[in-house]
């Protein structure tokens, strides 16, 4: 008995591992949805409904759609569980190449999520602000107006370090790539291009107030490059977990004695 749990390998004994082929191709599946949802959640919704600078315009538009920004939020949340899966997911690929960097690439996504989720709490106080009874009876029009902007203002605030974030995870995600051997070296470089779009736009928003980022509109396509290559070529990723590739060549299993198992005792 004891034996037989001796020659147990990990996977059987805990379980089916997840293998960087999946891995990748999940978190290539999640960056996809992330590419149809996110722009949801802030073109169609934040940017069609809040007006800068219209304190009185944007809560007319939030009190009128209230469902519709409702949506918006859940969309953001959405995007922000998809965020933590595709860390995971990218470690597991990535883990390979360089397991201190691959930790590094997935907490700095997750410190990502973590603050855009902070950021995202203030989305729901700007809509409560504008549609509770209680609020509107407790304070003047312009007063809540006030406020509510305060709080549109706060999620970009946040939503703009979360991106500094973002943009070192990207980063690290292309030296992982770069150095991997199994990802296309443009997709790494790409990756590099689009974590350095991201970090200096939120940077640049912090020194230059008046300044609008642009730049991510255009590097952002490194992540989409990713997606497409883990979900169209994923099954080219080498399955490194396999137990029988981890085996070394020349392996002969031995007895309990120690010695040269013999073929019929084997079979036994």
């Amino acid at each position: 008995m004891r034996n037989d749990l001796a020659n147990l390998s990990p996977r059987t004994a805990v379980g089916i591992d997840v293998s960087p082929r999946l891995a990748g191709r999940i978190a290539g599946w999640g960056i996809l949805a992330m590419a149809l949802i996110a722009p949801f959640a802030e073109f169609y919704v934040r940017q069609r409904l809040v007006v800068p600078g219209d304190a009185g315009a944007t809560a007319t538009n939030i009190t009128a759609h209230e469902a519709l920004f409702r949506l918006g939020i859940v969309a953001f949340l959405v995007v922000i569980i998809l965020d933590v899966v595709v860390a995971w997911g990218l470690y597991v690929l990535l883990k390979p190449v360089s397991r201190s960097v691959s930790v590094l690439m997935a907490w700095s996504r997750l410190v990502f999520a973590v603050i855009f989720a902070v950021a995202v709490v203030n989305l729901l106080s700007a809509v409560h602000l504008v549609t509770d009874p209680t609020y509107r009876a407790a304070f003047e029009p312009t007063q809540l107006n006030a406020q509510m902007m305060a709080s549109l203002n706060a999620f970009s605030a946040g939503w703009a370090v979360a991106l500094v974030f973002f943009g070192i995870h990207l980063i690290l995600v292309g030296y992982l790539a770069l150095k991997s051997g199994y990802v296309p070296k443009l997709v790494g470089i790409l990756l590099v291009i689009a974590g350095l779009g991201y970090a200096a736009d939120s940077s640049i928003v912090f020194l230059v107030p008046e300044y609008v980022a642009t730049a991510a509109l255009f590097t952002f396509v490194g992540e989409l490059v990713l997606a497409l290559w883990l979900v169209i070529r994923g099954k080219t990723i080498p399955d490194t977990t396999d137990t029988r590739t981890s085996r070394p060549s020349g392996h002969r299993e031995t007895g309990t004695s120690g010695g040269v198992k013999d073929p019929v005792t084997a079979r036994a």
